[in-house]
């Protein structure tokens, strides 16, 4: 099995509602996302998936987050905007690219570091 990695960062703002201390006040994070790839198989040059493209496709996401308030964007004006669910959200925003690479690669997990000491991971059950 291979795997690559890669990791990214922005920096956005949340409050975490319902949450009784002072995380339900507005405050913000330089989050970094890091995305594990898995699969079996190697293509033609011998990259299980290019570099380049994963950074492209985590930027698209990354774009739409980076130095915003968090729970007033799609899916955080319902669920909160917890490191949990923004693993989730990233899992689940990435899935949908990489589920048509041709060799068989599959997501294997997001963890967000909200500091250099907390980290949420998100993967799905086997």
């Amino acid at each position: 099995m291979f795997e690559v990695t890669v990791e990214e960062s922005f920096a956005a703002g949340h409050a975490l509602r319902g949450y009784k201390g002072k995380c339900e006040n507005v405050h913000g994070h330089t989050y970094k996302v890091r995305v594990v790839l898995a699969g079996e198989k190697l293509d033609s040059v011998g990259l299980l998936y290019d570099f380049v493209a994963l950074r492209r496709q985590m930027a698209e996401i990354i774009g739409r987050l980076d130095h915003q308030f968090l729970n007033d964007l799609p899916p955080f004006t319902d669920v909160n905007p917890s490191a949990e669910n923004i693993a989730r959200y990233f899992y689940d925003e990435l899935a949908r690219r990489v589920g048509t690479s041709p060799n068989g690669v599959s997501l294997r997990a997001v963890t967000v570091f909200e500091s250099d000491t907390t980290t949420a991971t998100y993967r799905p059950r086997s």
